[in-house]
Order: structure tokens, then C-alpha cells, then sequence
């Protein structure tokens, strides 16, 4: 083994060096003993090249022995160094080298160096290798011969053996990858025996314990080639796979377990595509159906509504909305905003429409019907913080006049035939409910016309940025682009697609929070 020395060249000791043939290693012990060789190779001849040396004080050393261990070497007394570039001759037959001067001598070489006094380099620890597959084999027979098998990576498949599902469900752990599962009957002892399952009758009992009791794992059944029939059903039950155990080897049952459990990560991962599908849909419906539908019926007017939610891939949002129409012909329409835009603030939105809905049917308006909401709210909210803004108008039989109630909630825009559109008044509002227990809000008499447009809508509409900015659009903002689009005809939901694509586009994308927008016009 060659000495480790601080410089890219190695040398090593005489003995160490391997030799070529018997007279190259007759010469190298002489050289070490300091005897001449009786043989050697073609070069052994060949007269040394020699350089003067300093002069030193010779030492006294023994031969070294034939055989002597690497790690038994002596060691120089001291680290005496030639210059550097200095080299030295072979030492002449009959001298041995001076460990005095720590030189070591290379057998292949008139050159030498000193070597340095460092410790032998350290050999890095082995990282453990990666675990690979590991089988859980299930039978009758504790000693059915399971060819050895390895992985994909080469790595070495692990094998544990139970008897029955008693022992398996013990050795059953998080590592295990997949079940081997003999199907072989048991031997008769006499009486009825239970199979593996600890149940008598099913062929198939034993694997569909298994599947009920690991139903994440891979499962592999081993039958006789004469029990075809029997292994397809147990694919048809709910294994990935089945062995006969007459053609088992290694190789085949390796690329049926990688097989298998491959399968099974697949299946799982489309069961699990499935349900999340499934739910989506059932989320979808269940939103659809807390959507309101206007009851107009009888009514003169006419109805549209445009409603968007902010949350990614949500049919319902913290926005609310409704219309209906009493038996005394008169017509109510409310919007509102639940602060927030989880599912929770979705949630309690609905349950404040249908709280308006049944209040509204009950005979209550203005004042009265949102007190009452207030305490709906205060009831139904998960954080005393939670508060929602409402805009309520209740239109009467002739649509001639309408009156006006807000909580906190933008006021709505009104546009008259012939007329530019106008924002109502908002200071006689009232604060959003949730916010003061003992809150009043005053209901406002509007005079509307013969023919008109009344826009009701919520903050998401208007707090849409305009261009790279932090400008907002604002309600004037918001007017303005309303006027445009009713001067170039537009009406009823057309007007409302058109009115929410160019906000979108000032806005640069998708609005973050939600938008409800409700019109109501009479012409």
C-alpha cells in the first residue's frame, strides 16, 4: 500500500512495491536487506545515477523483514528534508536507507523525497444506502420459497412473512409497499379449518380481509397455474396483480411488484381526482342553489343582474342580493356586502338574504326590517368584528316612486329617460349593521318618474384600480362609464357585461373582490 506523502508523487518502501516477476522481488529485499540479488529484472544491472548528498551521521538500523505490515514501519527519529530539487543515488549493496535522515527509497526510482509527517488521510464514512421496496408475504407456509429480488435502483427488496392476518397486521407498517398474498388452501387437519381471513367458505375471504385491512397497499396474489379462474377473480375483487407460483422467479416477481405498486399509486391517485371532482360539482350545486331567483311575477319591471365572486373558482361570494314582489304589487330589491370573501362570510350572506326574503314577506321594510337583520347578524357572525353594509328599495304598484334605505352601502344610480344618470343622495344613510347596537336607518321617499333605470350595486365595482396607479374609479368613475355605455343603447344585461368587462380592463385583470350588480328598469 503506498505511503501517503504531501507531494503528487508516491513512493513506496522496497517490500511494498509489487513486483513483476520473482527476480524484480528477489532484487527489491535485497536492496531492503542490504544483500546483493542473485537475480533480477532486465534494469537491476543498470548503474545508478548518483548526486552528491550533505554529509550526515550514519545510523544503525536493522533489516527490514520480508513481510513486515505497512502500519509496523519504523518511523524517522526526525524530519530532516533535503533541499528542494536535491536527489540522491540508490544506496550501494550491503547499506541499508538511513531512517535517521527519513528518506524513503522507491523501488522503481534513483529519485527520492522526504516524506511528510502526516497522518494517513481519513476515509469518509458510507452514507446508508436508501431503503428500497419492502414485501409483506402472507400464507399458510412460512417457508414458501420467495425468490431474492431488487428494485429499480438495484437496491435489495426487503421480505417479511406472516402466517395469518393476525401477524400481518402487526408486521402491517407505513414501509410496507406491497402484500403478497398465497391463496393456497389450507391442509386439512381433520376438521374445518378458518383460511387466512379467519373465515371458512370464501375462497376469495383472505383477500378481501386484506384489502379491507390495508387498502393503500399493493396486492399481489400467488396461486397455482391450475387456479387460473380463481386469480382473475381476485383481480376482478380488487387485487393489481396475480403469480402463478409454478413459473416464480426473481424477475418475474420483481416486475410484477414494481407493476403493482405502480398501479396502486395510480388508482389512488385517480380515486382521489374523483372525489375531488365529485365535491367540486356537489360545492357548485349546493352555491348554485343558494344563488337567489328573483319573484317578479306580475311585475312590470324588469330585471337583470350581474354577479361575480372573488374567490378563485367560487360560485358564491360575501356579495348578496334579491328582488321580489309582495301581494300588494309592491316591488323589493336589496344588495349587500358581508365584510371578508371566505366561505364563512358566503355563508352568512345567504342567511341574511333569506332572512330579508322572510322578513320582507312578513310585512317589514325600512327601518324595522334592518334592525331586525342586525340581530340576524350579531347572532349568526363567528367574530364580533364581522359587519355587513345593505342598500334595501322598495318600489311602488305604479313605479312611479321608491324609498330608499342604506347601511352603510354605496348609493344607487339612477338614470331617467332623457336624463343623464345621478347618484342618490347617501347622507341620510345609516351605519353598516353589526357596528352600533342601537343604530337607526332613515328611509329616504324618491321620486323616480315614468320610464327609468335604477342601478344597484356593490364596493367591488368601484374599487377597481384605474391603469398602474393606486387611482381607484370611484363612484363618479363608475357614473361616468355607465352614461357612456347607456349613450351607445345598451340596456338590461348587456349594459351590466359590458359595464363589468371595462372595469376589468381599467382594472389590468380580475376585480380581488367580489361584484354583485342589480338593475331594475321600467320603460
Amino acid at each position: 500500500m503506498p505511503v501517503p506523502v504531501p507531494r503528487p508523487r508516491t513512493d513506496v518502501l522496497p517490500h511494498q512495491a509489487g513486483p513483476v516477476d520473482p527476480g524484480c522481488a528477489e532484487t527489491a529485499r535485497a536492496a531492503a536487506v542490504g544483500m546483493p540479488a542473485h537475480g533480477g529484472c532486465s534494469g537491476a544491472s543498470h548503474p545508478p545515477r548518483t548526486v552528491p548528498e550533505a554529509p550526515r551521521t550514519p545510523v544503525a538500523s536493522a533489516p527490514l523483514p520480508r513481510d513486515l505490515p505497512a502500519a509496523e514501519l519504523p518511523r524517522p527519529a526526525a524530519d530532516h528534508r533535503l533541499p528542494a530539487g536535491r536527489t540522491a543515488a540508490r544506496p550501494a549493496p550491503g547499506h541499508a536507507p538511513d531512517p535517521a535522515n527519513g528518506t524513503v527509497f522507491s523501488a522503481t526510482s534513483a529519485t527520492f523525497d522526504a516524506p511528510a509527517a502526516a497522518e494517513p488521510l481519513p476515509v469518509p464514512p458510507s452514507e446508508p444506502p436508501a431503503q428500497g421496496l419492502t414485501l409483506l408475504l402472507i400464507g399458510e407456509d412460512p417457508n414458501s420459497h420467495v425468490p431474492e429480488m431488487w428494485d429499480w435502483a438495484g437496491r435489495k427488496v426487503r421480505l417479511r412473512t406472516a402466517r395469518n392476518l393476525t401477524e400481518a397486521e402487526r408486521l402491517l407498517t407505513d414501509d410496507v409497499h406491497c402484500i403478497l398474498l398465497d391463496l393456497t388452501p389450507t391442509e386439512p387437519h381433520g376438521r374445518e379449518e378458518p383460511n387466512a381471513a379467519g373465515a371458512s367458505g370464501d375462497e376469495l375471504a383472505a383477500l378481501r380481509a386484506v384489502l379491507r385491512l390495508a387498502p393503500s397497499k399493493a396486492v399481489v396474489v400467488l396461486t397455482c397455474e391450475t387456479d387460473a379462474e380463481r386469480a382473475a377473480d381476485a383481480v376482478r375483487v380488487g387485487a393489481q396483480d396475480y403469480l402463478f407460483r409454478d413459473e416464480l422467479d426473481g424477475k418475474v416477481l420483481s416486475r410484477a411488484v414494481r407493476y403493482a405498486v405502480e398501479r396502486k399509486r395510480a388508482d389512488l391517485a385517480q380515486r382521489q381526482l374523483t372525489e375531488s371532482r365529485l365535491r367540486a360539482e356537489e360545492n357548485a350545486r349546493l352555491e348554485r342553489g343558494l344563488l337567489p331567483t328573483p319573484l317578479l311575477d306580475g311585475s312590470e319591471l324588469r330585471f337583470a343582474a350581474c354577479y361575480r365572486p372573488g374567490r378563485s373558482r367560487a360560485l358564491l361570494g360575501g356579495d348578496f342580493y334579491d328582488t321580489v314582489r309582495t301581494p300588494d304589487g309592491t316591488v323589493h330589491a336589496m344588495i349587500g356586502d358581508v365584510c371578508g370573501h371566505g366561505p364563512d362570510e358566503a355563508a352568512l350572506g345567504v342567511e341574511l338574504r333569506i332572512a330579508w326574503r322572510a322578513l320582507t314577506f312578513a310585512g317589514l321594510y325600512g327601518d324595522e326590517l334592518l334592525a331586525t337583520l342586525q340581530k340576524v347578524l350579531e347572532n349568526e357572525r363567528s367574530d364580533d368584528e364581522i359587519f355587513a353594509t345593505l342598500c334595501t328599495v322598495d318600489i311602488s304598484e305604479d313605479g312611479h316612486r321608491a324609498g330608499v334605505c342604506l347601511a352603510g352601502h354605496p348609493a344607487p344610480l339612477l338614470a331617467r329617460a332623457g336624463e343623464r344618470p345621478e347618484l342618490l343622495p347617501y347622507e341620510f344613510g345609516g351605519p353598516a349593521l353589526g357596528l352600533l347596537p342601537e343604530a337607526r336607518w332613515p328611509r329616504r321617499q324618491v321620486e323616480l318618474g315614468a320610464a327609468w333605470s335604477l342601478l344597484m350595486y356593490t364596493d367591488g365595482l368601484i374599487e377597481g384600480r384605474i391603469g398602474e396607479g393606486n387611482r381607484r374609479l370611484g363612484q363618479e368613475g363608475m357614473t361616468e362609464l355607465v352614461a357612456r355605455q347607456m349613450a351607445n343603447g345598451l340596456h338590461g344585461e348587456e349594459l351590466l357585461a359590458e359595464s363589468v368587462r371595462e372595469v376589468r380592463a381599467l382594472n389590468g385583470g380580475e376585480l380581488t373582490d367580489d361584484v354583485a350588480v342589480l338593475l331594475l328598469d321600467r320603460r
